[in-house]
């Protein structure tokens, strides 16, 4: 996710206080004080958790030098950018050569802009403004920039129980909706989006928060192109949702609960691409259908299109790696 700075210099309670409620990622202010009064934030500042001039550095773009410079510090941390005429060419320069830019803007639509300068956008933006409305549009803004995942539709070809083992439910932070997902398989080279407990059932009530993602051994996509095992994740940790129209969010890991469970096999394949995953045998687990609508484990049936996500294969602690890895 982007980086949703905001700069409370002269200091503003009320901006501070719409600033973290908001979920900005840091505040800058000339003292740190002020904010741990009110919650935990990272703050930029001499008394700081980020220090001005040594984590962090300010650089006005005036001129091809100025560009160099910046250049240069992000090398050792993230550069707070200004713009003069506030032209995209300085930012897209920056952006094609480093991933610790840092724009400086002043509403929604100058945010819009930096992040998705060169499609890949700054690493964040700095918000200077006096309105706290504006605090709250630039957040809506920064909720937007999950990048988009390409999901294509794989046909079922095979359905087995394989038996017992261990599954993981991942309890998350956020209400998931209908049509949403964990990416998650066998592979780290393709995955299955299994359906959130959003849906009514005869059996249990629903539970909106949760994704039965699958046995403890699987990968799953994370916000940063990562991916994880199910049995890694923990309180506080966070993970992709993905949208049946390719569209992300990241949600934060509350609880993950691990039971032993009579497990299913799936496998599918879109043309020469094969995508497994071991899933829970029960008619509350549900992978996505191209529509968006929820096809249960235990309806699941050969020939049915599910929608799953390839990725590059090989793997070394979850970060794509260029060497010759097989899974089966």
């Amino acid at each position: 996710m982007k980086q949703f700075w905001v700069d409370i210099r002269p200091w503003r309670k009320d901006l501070a206080t719409t600033a973290i409620e908001s979920g900005a990622d840091a505040l800058v202010v000339d003292d740190a004080e002020r904010v741990r009064e009110l919650g935990r934030v990272t703050t930029v500042a001499e008394n700081g958790d980020l220090i001005p001039g040594k984590d962090i550095f300010e650089v006005d773009i005036v001129d091809k030098e100025a560009e160099e410079e910046a250049l240069r510090l992000s090398r050792t941390g993230y550069v707070i950018v200004r713009t003069g005429d506030w032209t995209i060419i300085p930012l897209e320069n920056l952006v094609a050569q480093s991933d610790r830019i840092i724009a400086t803007v002043t509403n929604a639509d100058e945010a819009a802009v930096a992040l998705n300068a060169l499609e890949r956008g700054t690493a964040g933006i700095l918000l200077t403004t006096d309105d706290p409305a504006e605090i709250r549009r630039v957040a809506d803004v920064i909720a937007g920039q999950g990048a988009e995942v390409i999901l294509m539709p794989f046909e079922v070809t095979r359905i087995v129980p394989v038996g017992m083992g261990d599954r993981v439910c991942v309890d998350t932070c956020s209400l998931l909706a209908d049509g949403e997902g964990m990416l998650v398989g066998n592979t780290s080279s393709a995955f299955l989006m299994v359906h959130p407990e959003t849906l009514e059932n005869p059996y249990v009530a629903p539970r909106p928060f949760r994704v039965n993602a699958g046995a403890v051994h699987a990968y799953t996509l994370l916000p940063d192109g990562k991916t994880a095992y199910l049995t890694d994740l923990a309180a506080g940790d966070k993970v992709l949702i993905a949208g049946h129209t390719g569209t992300t969010h990241d949600a934060v890991v509350g609880r993950v609960k691990i039971e032993r469970r009579p497990l299913l096999l799936v496998e599918a394949e879109a043309g020469d691409v094969k995508v497994s995953l071991v899933l829970q045998n029960a008619e509350t687990i549900r992978l996505v259908a191209e529509d968006g609508g929820a096809i249960s484990a235990a309806r699941l049936a050969v020939g049915d299109r599910v929608l799953g996500s390839v990725a590059e294969g090989g793997r070394h602690f979850g970060i794509a790696v260029a060497e010759t890895i097989l899974e089966k």
